[in-house]
């Protein structure tokens, strides 16, 4: 008897017929979840490489979400005139409610310190968001929304630029979270033929809202609805496309008006502090050229395939055509928007990360609508030309990652330990109660300083802000020595040559040298008022101190970038705290 000739009983059909049901029914349950985990746990994966690393600007947003949760309002430490130092409301507020119910800057959940746990913990939640709503997109076009899914996070977690600001402590993964949300909501909108539906209209105008408070330059995306509309708009459909406009900006301007506002009577200002220090100006036509640098970034291969192939797709009868030009827009306005800001100094391009997000979703797409279409070859000669195109980029990514890791961008526990407690130590030498320090980096040691911190870059000082953006650096010097008269000083490398104050006669005059790191160039070092110190010795003391605690700090983190900064930060704490 051949196997040919075997016949199934019916009670084995039946068994192999159940067990095909069963699987076909609990297979699309588990597939979408197991596609947004395995992609955020791809993404997490990257992200663990960099370890506790948290950018010092962070820390900023860190001590501004204590003091609101303190009940001390939106100052950045006790007692200091409330100044919005930061940039990002809505991550603020988050960090804030993460205190209050004691997952934030309260000691250590399984043994790491909750201040690098949590944010992290937040950012790998939002992260899985945005699967979260690449996979609806995907779902209403491909077949397979899964794999889609599970591609999009592969590739986000392959982008240095996304992991490394994502995990930094700052605000990109809940901005990238909001923005593709409100991409997928359009993108969904149009596909549905529910554009002009006044509950679209409003949770695009207050996702957009969203978006503003997120970064400042979030408020580009409420033309993202409005774009979208005008594309569609038909001579007959005009007048309800106008409603449903003023019904979007309307759900963007009440919340964003009402902050606006709340801004005004509490600060005195329109605009954020920082963006009045950074002297952020009006956009022109030649901004849009820095779009270049992420073409640079990302690949210009890899860039090019990306570009062909959505193109590709729109030249094709795809039925839902109009729903990728709909994803083009928001793309389109994250690029303009990375454009036109202020160039950042920090390395791997954080304004970024919305364009990654966006770019990520519709390239999956558009490849997917290619794959569907094409035959046997016709896949095969995609994929490998995907394959092919993609190579530099992924080399250039990993390069790229590794240098990161081994240099991250000024990590918030240098600042914590250098320029926060050692200070404090400082100020502990010389029996001060009360004290200043006027320094450059207000991250860390705005959480661990027990002196008033004095913003020379003007972030969280108005007075300073102001002097800063008519870039009158003789009237900054005068303020500082003649007003504010603070009891330390720090200054280092850009800022020493930049605003002159180290090399002030002033300086020399008024304060004395605790440590000096080079003799050539712009002075680069920490000094004190001379009427602080009581005597000689004093003084010997803070230089001794200086040239081994605090060189001992440096070296200890430019050793171990990537580590925390203990199981605390709470002002007052000194070395070995």
């Amino acid at each position: 008897m051949t196997a040919s000739t075997i016949t199934k009983s019916p009670e084995v059909t039946e068994i192999v017929e159940g067990e095909s049901t069963r699987r076909s029914r609990w297979l699309p349950r588990v597939l979408p979840i197991a596609s947004i985990l395995g992609g955020t746990a791809v993404i997490g994966w990257q992200a663990s490489r960099y370890g506790s690393w948290i950018v010092d600007d962070a820390g900023i947003t860190f001590a501004y979400s204590r003091s609101v949760a303190e009940g001390l309002g939106p100052v950045l430490q006790a007692g200091a005139p409330p100044v919005e130092g930061f940039s990002d409301p809505t991550w603020m507020v988050l960090l804030a409610l993460g205190r209050i119910v004691g997952l934030f800057e309260r000691g250590t959940i399984f043994g790491i310190p909750d201040y690098v746990l949590f944010p992290k913990a937040l950012a790998l939640v939002f992260c899985g968001g945005i699967l979260t709503w690449c996979y609806f997109a995907a779902k209403r076009v491909t077949r397979r929304p899964w794999l889609a899914t599970l591609v999009i996070g592969i590739v986000l977690s392959a982008i240095p630029s996304f992991v490394i600001w994502c995990f930094s402590g700052l605000e990109n993964s809940l901005l990238g979270f909001t923005v593709v949300g409100l991409a997928v909501t359009v993108f969904l909108a149009v596909l549905d033929d529910r554009l002009l539906s006044r509950k679209v209209a409003i949770a695009a105008g207050a996702i957009a809202a969203f978006a503003a408070l997120t970064r400042p330059e979030g408020v580009i995306y409420a033309g993202a609805y409005p774009l979208v509309v005008l594309i569609h708009v038909r001579r007959t459909t005009l007048a309800h496309s106008v409603r449903s406009v003023l019904w979007s900006v309307g759900a963007f301007a009440v919340p964003f008006g009402a902050y606006l506002t709340w801004r005004w009577f509490e600060f005195g200002r329109l605009l954020s502090n920082p963006a009045v220090a950074k002297s952020q100006q009006f956009p022109s036509v030649q901004d849009l050229g820095r779009a270049s640098e992420l073409v640079t970034y990302a690949g210009a291969l890899g860039v090019l395939v990306l570009v062909v192939t959505v193109g590709m797709a729109l030249g094709r009868p795809v039925w839902w055509r109009s729903g990728l030009v709909a994803l083009l827009v928001p793309l389109v306005l994250a690029i303009i928007a990375y454009a036109v800001l202020m160039p950042d100094w920090m390395v791997q391009y954080r304004f970024a990360t919305p364009v990654w997000v966006l770019a990520s979703l519709t390239g999956t797409l558009a490849t997917a609508a290619l794959l569907g279409h094409a035959k046997v070859r016709g896949r095969i000669m995609v994929v490998v030309g995907l394959v092919v195109a993609l190579a530099p980029s992924v080399t250039g990514f990993a390069t790229a990652a590794t240098t990161f890791a081994a240099n991250p961008t000024v990590p918030m526990c240098l600042i914590a330990d250098r320029f926060g407690r050692v200070f404090n130590d400082y100020a502990d030498i010389l029996g001060l109660q009360h004290g200043s320090l006027l320094l450059p980096d207000l991250g860390g040691s705005s959480l661990t300083s027990r002196l008033d911190l004095v913003d020379m870059a003007g972030l969280v000082d108005k007075k300073i802000a102001d002097i800063t953006k008519t870039g009158d650096l003789v009237t900054l010097r005068n303020y500082v020595f003649d007003d504010v008269k603070p009891t330390f000083i720090h200054s280092w490398g850009p800022w020493s040559a930049g605003n002159g104050i180290p090399s002030d006669p002033r300086l020399a005059r008024d304060y004395d040298t605790i440590l000096l790191y080079s003799a050539e160039g712009p002075p680069n070092g920490d000094w004190v008022r001379k009427d602080a110190v009581s005597n000689p010795a004093q003084l010997k003391a803070l230089q001794t101190y200086g040239q081994t605690t605090a060189l001992d700090m440096e070296r200890l983190t430019f050793g171990s970038p990537l580590r925390s900064c203990g199981n605390t930060v709470s002002p007052g704490q000194v070395p070995g705290s």
